[in-house]
């Protein structure tokens, strides 16, 4: 059975679900499909004194992750400065349990998620115990992370010495390039979508469901409240929308938590569209999908992105989507699936709420498209660049 070490922040405990979901997603198939065995370190920053010897900290992983022991670790870490030490102060504090691990699992190749510190430190790690190791950069660790000399050079550098990299979108994988990595070392792969949760479904029992009204003209954010994903761009898109076409039955469901949420219902209440801004707080899988079947188009108003899941979840359901060009997404939503604006152009996305509103989707063929992108498929594909990184020889996969 072929041994699969997993290193990342971004992994979910019971206190944090939705946290590095996708990682967590991807490591299910591959065990389910493909046959690896697989443990998990997390490491998770912070700044107390046991973080500088790699303590456990006092997190649970979810139920249905406990066939990977995750090991969730204490890492210390630089706040600001991080680019000169937070690498090698995350590889001094996952040491440890990493020798600790590989005497009862001896694991064959790593995978590492999010390049910099984690990246830097799982293929410092790896290096040092003579097993390959994969890469996945999902967003910010290369399109911000990139502008930051000191973490770019570590992460080029990591990027040499590790056996390829993933990048869930081709434009994280031309930035990359862009900056020096060898394009022979870039896969694009981007993340599934669970078809047997997100699939087309009749708008009208959906909304009924949800109790929703059946006559609105229903658009639908989803994501976290924070600046990057510019959620009050859209509620005054909306609010240009609503003004111009006299609001009406138009209602505009935000879906997510983060720390603008009370600045964004407030917003909405000085725009005049309190009544018609709705935030629900985080929902799980099933309550997005549904919300998703009631909807009319998805929307989303990012300053930057890699290439955001939901918007292959949306597409699953057959909703169109309406968002800002930005990262990855012209490469997947065409114009028979949604319509793309610039970033940060409010009247172009009042107009385009309009516009996409008004047009008659064939939600049948979106959601087809939608459902192209599957899990089975994402971690397909994964698998194929695991085996490519195991050592030849016999006995390489125990």
């Amino acid at each position: 059975m072929k041994r699969l070490l997993f290193v990342s922040n971004l992994f979910p405990d019971t206190a944090a679900p939705y946290f590095g979901l996708d990682n967590a997603t991807v490591l299910h198939a591959l065990a389910a499909r493909h046959g690896w065995d697989i443990r998990v370190l997390c490491p998770r920053s912070s700044l107390s004194p046991g973080a500088l010897f790699g303590r456990g900290l006092a997190l649970a992983c979810r139920a249905e992750d406990r066939a990977f022991d995750p090991r969730f670790v204490a890492v210390p870490y630089v706040p600001k400065l991080g680019g000169v030490a937070n690498h090698t102060l995350m590889a001094a504090a996952l040491r440890t349990p990493w020798v600790v691990l590989r005497k009862t699992f001896p694991f064959d190749v790593v995978l590492a998620s999010w390049l910099f510190p984690d990246g830097a430190a799982a293929a410092r790690l790896a290096e040092e115990s003579g097993v390959p190791c994969l890469l996945i950069t999902q967003g910010s660790d290369t399109h911000q992370y990139l502008l930051m000399p000191l973490r770019r050079r570590h992460i080029l550098g990591t990027i040499g010495r590790s056996a390829g990299v993933i990048a869930r979108s081709g434009d994280l994988a031309r930035r990359l390039a862009t900056a020096g990595a060898d394009v022979a070392k870039l896969h694009t792969i981007y993340n599934g979508v669970d078809v047997t949760v997100f699939r087309l479904r009749d708008r009208a029992e959906a909304r009924r469901q949800l109790g929703l009204p059946l006559d609105a003209k229903m658009f639908l954010f989803v994501g976290n409240f924070l600046e990057v994903k510019n959620p009050q761009l859209l509620v005054r898109a909306f609010a240009r929308h609503c003004a111009a076409s006299g609001g009406g039955s138009s209602l505009l469901i935000m879906a997510g938590k983060g720390p603008l949420s009370a600045e964004v219902a407030a917003l909405a209440a000085s725009l005049g569209v309190g009544a018609h801004v709705r935030l629900t707080g985080p929902l799980d899988s099933a309550q997005i999908a549904s919300h998703m079947a009631a909807a009319d188009l998805l929307c989303l108003s990012s300053r930057s992105e890699g290439f955001p899941n939901v918007i292959l979840e949306a597409l699953a359901c057959g909703l169109p989507v309406l968002s800002t060009d930005v990262g990855g997404i012209s490469e997947l939503v065409t114009p028979e699936l949604g319509m793309l604006v610039p970033e940060g152009d409010e009247p172009a996305l009042s107009a385009a709420l309009r516009a996409c509103i008004d047009r008659a989707w064939d939600r049948g063929m979106i959601a087809a498209t939608g459902a192209r992108h599957s899990w089975a498929g994402a971690a397909a594909a994964y698998d194929s660049l695991l085996r490519s990184a195991l050592p030849a020889g016999p006995g390489a996969c125990g």
